[in-house]
């Protein structure tokens, strides 16, 4: 008779601190010479590369 095989259960991954899990965060988009901000966009999260997921260290 075979031994039974232990699943390992998988923690749930913790939510990216920066962008709280979404995946993105707010740019802002500067025209001009002076640089004026006049406004925003979506960008991806450079912590997690948009996952959502924290990362380890």
């Amino acid at each position: 008779m075979a031994a039974r095989k232990s699943t390992a259960r998988k923690r749930p991954a913790k939510k990216c601190p920066v962008c709280k899990g979404t995946g993105e965060v707010a740019v802002l988009v500067r025209v001009g010479r002076k640089h004026r901000v006049v406004g925003q966009q979506n960008g991806l999260c450079l912590t997690c590369f948009g996952t959502g997921d924290a990362p380890t260290d």
